[in-house]
């Protein structure tokens, strides 16, 4: 499990991204569609269609960090059907440590998958 400070901003991506992507395709999106600068601090979290997959594009101030986490069954619950003009979502750095772990965040449920 991650842990994150509670100063740390988190943007979730709202619309799936192609996982193939790494540094730089990661940074043009956070950029282009999100509207942030990856340098300026914080996590940039992105899924694919699935939700069985996710990218963190970080800037720790000497260069970029690409994180990626793998479920082997099930899925993340991933924001759906909010209505953004700038493609991402703001997250506390508790909420992302629940998505990452299993938890449901629109019920504060653990997903099926999830074992402790």
């Amino acid at each position: 499990m991650l842990n994150f400070t509670g100063a740390l901003k988190v943007y979730v991506a709202t619309e799936a991204a192609d996982m193939r992507q790494s540094f730089s395709g990661l940074y043009g999106l956070t950029v282009n569609v999100m509207k942030e600068d990856p340098r300026a601090g914080g996590l940039f979290v992105f899924t694919n269609r699935r939700h069985n997959r996710v990218k963190v594009l970080y800037w720790d101030g000497t260069g970029l960090w690409v994180m990626t986490k793998r479920l082997e069954k099930g899925t993340f619950s991933w924001p759906e059907g909010v209505e953004t003009k700038d493609g991402k979502l703001s997250l506390s750095p508790q909420a992302l440590s629940m998505l990452l772990d299993g938890v449901d965040l629109r019920g504060g449920t653990l997903r099926p998958w999830y074992q402790r």
